[in-house]
C-alpha cells in the first residue's frame, strides 16, 4: 500500500517493498447509501485522498496488465513529491486483480468503494467492465482506458483519451485507419480486413472500426467477431482461410486485429507461414517484454502497432518524465517500458488534473463541477478537455513498427480530426 509520503525518498522504498501487493484497509465505516458521507467526500480527509485501481494482473490466457499499476504508482508518487493535491497527499491503495472475470470485476468495485472507501478509482484497465454501473451509482469518479463503452456516457466514468467506442452521436478516433493508409501510400483502392474476439468489446470493435476504415476510404472486404474470447485458438487456418479469400477472392492489403498478444501472437504467426504479404496491425503489441521470446518476436515482426500516446521514442519532454517517474516507483531501476504503465499513468494523470482544478473544497460535487469545464493541453495523449471526453475521444495517436528485434516509430503522433460515429 502507498500511503501519503513526506519525501520522494520514502516513497520509492516503501514502494518498493510492497509493489506486488494490494490493500485491503477500511476506515471503520459500514455501507451506505449511494455517495454516501457528508458531501460526498467518501475517501477525503484533511491530508490525504483515497484512491484504488482496478487491473487485469493476472488472466486464464497468461496476458496481464499488470504494469498499469506501476504506472499509476508512478504517477501519484510524483505528485505526492510535489506537495499533493491542494494540500492533500494521495493514499494509493494498488489495484485488485480482476483476472479478466466479469464477477471479479464487481466484487473490486464493491470492495474498494464499500470496505476501503475510496474516493475514486484510478486506473480501472481489464477487458471486462461489469462494476461500472456500481461505480456510476456510488458515483466514484473513475479513470482507464476508454476502450468500452462505459467509459462513453456515464458522468462519473472518464477515459484518460477520451471515448473511444462512442454511441450515436460521438465521433471516431480516426488515427488507425489514417495512419495505415499513410503506410500504404493512400486507402483508396486498398482492403482491409479487420477480426476481433467474440465478445461485446470486440464486437463493439468491429463496428467501429469497420466504420472508421471505410470513411477514410479503405474497402472493408472482411469483419467479424468470431474469436473466441475465453481461450486462444490452437488452430488459426479457418480463420486465415476466410481472410485470405475475403477480397473476392483475393487476400487483403492490411489485416487489423482487434485482440490481445496471445491471439495476434496466433493469427500472425499462420498468416505469415500461409504465405501473406501485406500489413498486420494491431493496438496491443507494444511491450519490449513481447521480445524476449525468439518465437514471439519472429510472430510481431513487423506489425504495425497502434498507439494513442506519444510513443516511448519520443523526445518529447513528457515523455523523459514519464520515464524518470517510473525509475523512481521501481525503486530507481531501469525497468522495461510497456503500454500498461502508460494507461496507468494517463488515468492517474488525467484523475490529479481535475481534483487540483476542484480546489480544496474536494467532494465528488465540486469534482464533477471542475470536470464539466476541463481542459489542457500538450499532453502524452494530446489535448484534453471535459466532458467532450465522455462522448469523444481526443483523437490523437500515433503507429510504431517492430522491425529489427525494436520498435520504430512508423506514423509520428498527430492529431486527426474526428469524424461522426453512427
Amino acid at each position: 500500500m502507498l500511503r501519503p509520503i513526506r519525501t520522494l525518498a520514502a516513497a520509492a522504498a516503501a514502494l518498493a517493498l510492497v509493489s506486488a501487493c494490494n490493500s485491503a484497509s477500511t476506515n471503520g465505516t459500514s455501507p451506505g447509501k449511494p455517495g454516501d458521507t457528508a458531501g460526498n467526500s467518501r475517501g477525503v480527509s484533511d491530508d490525504s485522498i483515497k484512491v484504488g485501481g482496478i487491473v487485469s494482473m493476472t488472466s486464464a490466457s497468461g496476458y496481464s496488465k499488470k504494469d498499469t499499476d506501476l504506472g499509476a504508482k508512478a504517477r501519484y508518487l510524483r505528485a505526492n513529491a510535489e506537495g499533493g493535491i491542494n494540500g492533500r497527499k494521495i493514499d494509493y491503495l494498488g489495484a485488485e486483480d480482476d483476472g479478466q472475470d466479469p464477477a471479479k470485476n464487481l466484487a473490486a468495485a464493491r470492495k474498494l468503494v464499500q470496505q476501503d472507501k475510496v474516493f475514486a478509482v484510478s486506473p480501472m484497465s481489464s477487458v471486462t467492465f461489469s462494476g461500472a454501473d456500481f461505480l456510476e451509482q456510488e458515483k466514484v469518479p473513475t479513470f482507464g482506458w476508454g476502450t468500452l463503452p462505459a467509459f462513453c456516457g456515464p458522468r462519473h466514468i472518464y477515459g484518460f483519451n477520451g471515448c473511444l467506442v462512442p454511441t450515436p452521436g460521438g465521433t471516431l478516433n480516426q488515427t488507425w485507419p489514417e495512419g495505415i493508409g499513410q503506410i500504404l501510400g493512400g486507402a483508396r483502392g486498398k482492403s482491409v480486413a479487420i477480426i476481433a474476439n467474440d465478445s461485446d468489446a470486440g464486437k463493439f470493435g468491429i463496428r467501429t472500426f469497420q466504420q472508421g476504415f471505410t470513411s477514410a476510404g479503405f474497402k472493408v472486404s472482411y469483419a467479424k467477431a468470431s474469436v473466441p474470447a475465453t481461450a486462444v485458438p490452437s488452430d488459426w487456418s479457418a480463420y486465415v482461410k476466410e481472410i485470405l479469400a475475403a477480397n473476392d477472392g483475393k487476400a487483403p492489403d492490411a489485416v487489423v486485429s482487434v485482440m490481445q498478444p496471445p491471439n495476434n501472437i496466433g493469427l500472425f504467426t499462420a498468416l505469415k507461414r500461409s504465405g501473406y504479404q501485406g500489413l498486420l496491425s494491431d493496438p496491443t503489441d507494444y511491450d519490449p517484454g513481447l521480445l524476449a521470446k525468439d518465437a514471439t518476436k519472429q510472430a510481431l515482426d513487423g506489425v504495425h502497432v497502434l498507439l494513442q500516446f506519444q510513443p516511448f521514442e519520443s523526445t518529447d519532454p513528457k515523455m523523459a518524465q514519464f520515464k524518470a517517474d517510473i525509475k523512481a516507483a521501481a525503486g530507481g531501476q531501469e525497468v522495461p517500458l510497456n503500454m500498461h504503465m502508460l494507461t496507468g499513468y494517463m488515468s492517474a494523470d488525467l484523475f490529479l488534473a481535475i481534483a487540483q482544478e476542484a480546489g480544496k473544497d474536494l467532494t465528488v460535487e465540486s469534482f464533477q463541477a471542475a470536470a464539466q469545464g476541463f481542459s489542457d493541453s500538450g499532453t502524452l495523449v494530446g489535448d484534453r478537455a471535459e466532458p467532450k471526453g465522455q462522448k469523444d475521444s481526443f483523437g490523437c495517436g500515433a503507429l510504431v513498427q517492430l522491425k529489427n528485434g525494436g520498435y520504430e516509430v512508423s506514423v509520428p503522433f498527430k492529431c486527426y480530426e474526428p469524424i461522426p460515429f453512427k
